[in-house]
């Protein structure tokens, strides 16, 4: 079973387990219902006759689950995830968010005839009420606590739970809005009240208010409740003036409750991210949830005819992510509302892609929201300011509404059909991804080439095997694809070096030691046995190996384990332990396999400056070779990869040199490379927007390492993190190969943690002392020469340059802007058909008849 990233199916990080559970809970036009079905494992199954009306039909149907299932299958989502028991609620759970009296009525609906429950559902406002409608609330209600409760006990790593009735709209005393029990509500009371969590936010981003939630956690400080609506000035249901941004809260509670009410409709993406990104991250971070809930409703997708909204599928993977971030991941998303059934199965799959560890698809532009959505997340911002600090900056940082006419929001009156204007990504069939999404090539021949002259050589055979040992003793390599290791070709290798060069370092595998020996002295930092050239060649084709198996999509990402390294390999030399260029050849083979030129992005994290790479691609547009080393002024090996070394001709501004200087005084270590990520790599690689991303993954530059070969701190952990977030780059297309590194248990370490990263492994966490503290003064101005460079080339990168010295979490909250560099923000092109003014949920004239 594969896994993803952030959580997944089966994923193994030392001795613990983290999963993505998956509860639906489905009626099937037979009038089957499905109680829970699990992925990935034995259907539970459960017959009795669904809750549907049987008095008229409404859009909150069986059929939304249905058309669920089917989209769930068709992307083969179902067998990625592992299966949760289903469960009733008991009547105790209930009464943690409801009443006694209100508990016996619901219950008496079973033994109701068809005239009484007509009357009843009379009572409340969009309801409808059916023999068996207390039973499918009461499987609802139970199927979240049980996903809430395996991901609080760290049995699963996050949740979906697909149930209806919804149930956001459901208060302490009544039903309203199809909602009987509120799922999420009644979540958040369980997990307070029986698993110790201290505080949890509840996100809400279905397009109604759930006031039934706000109401039960008004004057609680212990739950965050964040909603995202359309309001229109409260001539959208449910028409309450506390669904408007000045409903903070009472008591204790108050600045605990957040609403963004949108005032018109055919908001975008980008009017969600801004919310998500100037308000709820900030005050999130400072609130530091033990859980996060959503309340997931998808009629705020386009084509919904209730929400008439304009966010896209897509835009719920990007918001599922960022949520991702809080609570150490510990996120569980319950279904509510969402009527279109192709929106709605659609931005559903999107957000269980997420949770699974799948690569946010691109979005496209505009850039910034609508006038009117800045509008509200100023009114928002102003109100909360008072309660939260990371608040108090944002708003002189907004863009100004002016800046937002290029992605005003869709008029409601000029709406294209839904299947003409739902986007690409989710009208087809999104790719499936491998069952095992991470390569992983190896061969044990590589050991053969050594050092006959110096047993103790850095570069040793032993790296590269304990290596896979490590992943071995993990269980990360029973869970990756073992690729083919194959020998590269003559012809293949003259793709970045010359004929001469290739001949010459053939001839070394039939001569005498002696011979060798004078060889090597010729080139600077070299030694050769006689298996030195099959090594070379073995290590080049494995590489080879792993972007085939990527671009194929056999599997998402690879990693290839091999030696010797490459990247100090020039055309027609070779340099520092290295005969051939194994992740140049790569990104040449990528481009052969393409039949194009296609984009590469080369990101080179080695300590040492890859004056092979930089070389081979210098005068080349179409690859873009990133380097992270210790440069020192030219004085650490090899001299090469100043900042002011940008390319030529053509290709002048794609190599970009973030070249470390000042020595090891203090060394560079997890701060400093946060803040390159940050300021320099994740902008430039975001806007140069590569085909695939190669990585020359050394890791001298890992704590461990003496002062000549490296003597920087970087963290194992860190380069889990530089993994995990170039998983965001090229749809996830990435490879790592294996350059320097001497230190065994420290590359081990590191090797371990991007392997886990690539698979979907949880990632332990940064310490937050590591998140607080700001990069070294040298680090800084490394940074700002770098930026003063690139930013004739690049324009992501200019704004960053006033917040180079900042720390990870200062940056975070200060960054208002982060859409450019995490994702690119997109609207959609269109709106539904032209919306009622002052609509219920449902239609008036059929809740009269």
């Amino acid at each position: 079973m594969s896994v993803c990233a952030f959580c997944v199916g089966v994923g193994v990080l030392s001795s613990f387990v983290f999963r993505t559970g998956f509860a639906l809970f489905v009626c099937p036009p037979s009038h089957t219902l499905l109680d829970l079905l699990q992925i990935g494992s034995v259907l539970v199954t459960r017959t009795h006759t669904p809750a549907y009306c049987f008095f008229f039909s409404f859009p909150e149907c069986p059929e939304r689950l249905v058309a669920i299932r089917e989209k769930l299958l068709e992307w083969e989502l179902l067998e990625r995830c592992v299966p949760v028991t289903a469960r009733e609620i008991t009547e105790e759970e209930v009464l943690l968010a409801h009443s006694q009296e209100y508990l016996e009525l619901m219950k008496s609906t079973e033994t109701m005839s068809e005239a009484e429950l007509r009357s009843l559902s009379d009572t409340y406002d969009s309801v409808y009420l059916h023999p068996n409608s207390y039973r499918c609330a009461c499987l609802a209600a139970g199927s979240v606590l049980q996903l809430v409760e395996k991901v609080l006990t760290g049995e699963l790593r996050n949740g979906l739970a697909l149930v209806r009735p919804p149930g956001h709209h459901a208060q302490r005393n009544k039903m309203d809005g199809y909602c009987m029990f509120n799922n999420v509500g009644i979540a958040a009371q369980y997990a307070r009240q029986k698993l110790g969590a201290d505080r949890v936010l509840i996100v809400d981003w279905d397009v109604h208010h759930g006031q039934g939630t706000q109401y039960l956690f008004e004057d609680s400080p212990s739950v965050l409740y964040f909603s995202v609506h359309r309001y229109e000035e409260g001539n959208f249901w449910p028409h309450l003036p506390e669904s408007n941004s000045d409903a903070v809260g009472r008591g204790r509670g108050e600045g605990y409750n957040i609403n963004v009410p949108w005032n018109q409709a055919g908001m975008r993406d980008a009017d969600y991210l801004s919310a998500f990104l100037h308000i709820l991250l900030p005050v999130a971070f400072e609130f530091q949830p033990q859980l996060v809930l959503v309340a997931a409703g998808f009629d705020s997708v386009i084509g919904d005819p209730k929400g008439e909204m304009a966010a896209s599928p897509a835009c719920f993977a990007h918001l599922t992510h960022l949520l991702m971030s809080l609570a150490g991941g510990k996120l569980v998303l319950s279904l509510e509302g969402g009527y279109n059934l192709q929106s709605l199965a659609e931005g559903t799959c999107m957000a269980l892609k997420a949770l699974l560890g799948d690569p946010c698809p691109l979005l496209e532009p505009p850039h910034v929201p609508c006038s009117s959505g800045l509008r509200s997340v100023s009114q928002a911002l102003a109100v909360h300011g008072k309660y939260w600090k990371s608040l108090r900056r944002i708003s002189a940082d907004l863009p100004q509404e002016g800046e937002g006419d290029a992605g005003a929001a869709l008029p409601a009156s000029s709406s294209p059909p839904v299947m003409e204007t739902l986007p690409g990504p989710a009208t087809e069939p999104a790719r499936p991804l491998p069952r095992s999404c991470t390569g992983l090539v190896y061969d044990e021949k590589m050991t053969q080439h050594y050092n006959m002259w110096d047993s103790q050589h850095p570069e040793l055979p032993q790296r590269v095997s304990r290596i896979f040992q490590r992943h071995g003793e993990l269980r990360l390599t029973e869970r990756c694809c073992r690729l083919p290791a194959r020998l590269a070709s003559e012809e293949e290798l003259q793709m970045c070096h010359s004929p001469a060069y290739v001949e010459a370092v053939k001839s070394t595998a039939t001569m005498k030691p002696r011979d060798l020996h004078r060889q090597g002295n010729q080139y600077n930092s070299i030694y050769i046995c006689a298996s030195s050239y099959e090594c070379a060649r073995l290590a080049a084709g494995s590489a080879f190996s792993a972007v085939e198996a990527v671009l194929s999509g056999k599997v998402q990402n690879a990693v290839a384990i091999v030696r010797p390294p490459g990247h100090h390999a020039e055309s027609d030399t070779a340099c520092g332990f290295c005969f051939f260029n194994s992740v140049s050849l790569a990104a040449r083979y990528a481009q052969r396999l393409a039949g194009r030129p296609m984009r590469v992005l080369i990101l080179d994290w080695d300590v040492h400056h890859g004056n092979g790479t930089q070389q081979v691609f210098y005068r080349d547009p179409n690859v873009l070779y990133i380097s992270l080393h210790r440069h020192d002024d030219g004085n650490f090996f090899p001299g090469s990869g100043a900042a002011d070394e940008v390319g030529s001709g053509a290709g002048e501004g794609f190599t970009v040199n973030v070249a470390w200087t000042g020595g090891l005084d203090p060394p560079m270590g997890d701060p400093e490379y946060l803040a390159a990520f940050r300021t320099v790599v994740m902008p430039i690689a975001h806007e140069f927007a590569p085909d695939v991303v190669l990585v020359s993954a050394g890791f001298d530059a890992a704590d461990g390492h003496p002062p000549p070969l490296g003597g920087y701190k970087v963290s194992a952990k860190c380069f889990g993190y530089m993994t995990r977030q170039l998983m965001t780059v090229a749809g996830g297309a990435l490879v790592l190969a294996l350059e320097g590194g001497h230190d065994l248990t420290a590359i081990c370490d590191a090797s371990e943690v991007c392997v886990s990263a690539l698979l979907g492994n949880e990632l332990e966490p940064l310490p937050e002392e590591t998140l607080q503290q700001k990069p070294n003064a040298n680090a800084v101005r490394s940074l700002e020469k770098i930026i003063q460079v690139q930013s004739q080339y690049w324009t992501s990168v200019r704004r960053f340059a006033p917040t180079v010295g900042y720390s990870f979490l200062e940056a975070q909250r200060r960054d208002t802007e982060e859409v450019e560099t995490v994702t690119a923000l997109a609207s959609l092109s269109v709106m539904t058909e032209k919306r009622q003014q002052d609509e219920p949920m449902e239609e008036e004239e059929l809740m009269t008849q």
